[in-house]
């Protein structure tokens, strides 16, 4: 492929390979930093592009990177909440994260994982699963969910309910996030963008969070690219909708992973 064509179609997945690890290290920062070295790696050896469609190939690349680098977490936290989340991340299956969120999150196919993680398609399947097992039994938390459509609200709130979390409750509206949240304060929030009365579900979280301190946020919007230019702070977990259960599943467990260093109650 020449040049110019691999950068045009590398640039058109970037986006999506930052949204992956910003999930994989649970910040924007460092997992920013990874995509980065992916393209620093890329530039200075075209040949790990090489027989690959610039989605797989980019992916697979950051893989390398991701392998050799020994897999730390954001630097910028404190040293004590880095060794919790080190702590907990050596109880989980090697790779099974990984392969959990290219599944679903990035709605790969299995041997397409396989490819990328450098394994058979049939242990990209096993990961999954143990995944799925793993992060969805070990943390319990309080969730907000701030949705103007009532039935994708009802979904949401009945997928948190059956991982074992409380739900809080439902916000329409800008106002009433900030309402709901002064009532119990939650530990994770599921976000729309756009909401009923026409504000931002993205300004609601900015104003809990300066007044609630940093609690972890999942985005779901039909339009992930407006989250995803790289101009301002993005979410460290975003998903698209339509999105499947299986999806909402991975990314509450992924949060919630996260902010168990912050003191939820560990199942």
């Amino acid at each position: 492929m020449p040049a110019a064509d691999l950068a045009q179609a590398i640039g058109r997945e970037l986006p999506y390979l930052r949204r992956y690890a910003r999930a994989l290290t649970g910040n924007q920062t460092a997992g920013d930093n990874y995509a980065a070295a992916t393209l620093e790696a890329i530039l200075a050896d075209r040949e790990l592009m090489r027989g690959d469609d610039a989605r797989v190939g980019l992916f697979r690349a950051f893989h390398a990177i991701w392998q050799s680098s020994g897999q730390p977490v954001d630097s910028a936290d404190t040293a004590s909440r880095e060794s919790k989340t080190q702590d907990r991340l050596s109880g989980l299956t090697p790779n099974s994260r990984e392969a959990l969120l290219l599944r679903t999150i990035e709605s790969m196919r299995y041997d397409q994982i396989a490819h990328i993680m450098n394994t058979s398609q049939a242990e990209a399947e096993e990961l999954v699963q143990i995944a799925l097992t793993e992060m969805g039994r070990a943390i319990a938390g309080k969730v907000m969910v701030i949705e103007d459509e009532t039935i994708i609200a009802m979904d949401l709130k009945g997928i948190a309910q059956t991982m074992g979390h409380e739900v809080t409750g439902i916000a329409r509206t800008h106002s009433a996030a900030i309402e709901l949240a002064a009532q119990k304060r939650p530990d994770l929030i599921l976000a729309d963008i756009q909401l009923a009365d026409g504000s931002s579900g993205i300004e609601a979280v900015n104003e809990l969070m300066a007044s609630l301190g940093n609690i972890p946020v999942i985005f779901i919007t039909a339009f992930p690219e407006r989250l995803l230019t790289g101009d301002r702070p993005e979410p460290a977990f975003l998903i698209s909708k339509p999105y499947s259960e299986e999806q909402v599943r991975s990314a509450v467990s992924q949060a919630m992973f996260f902010a168990s260093t912050e003191g939820l109650e560990v199942l």
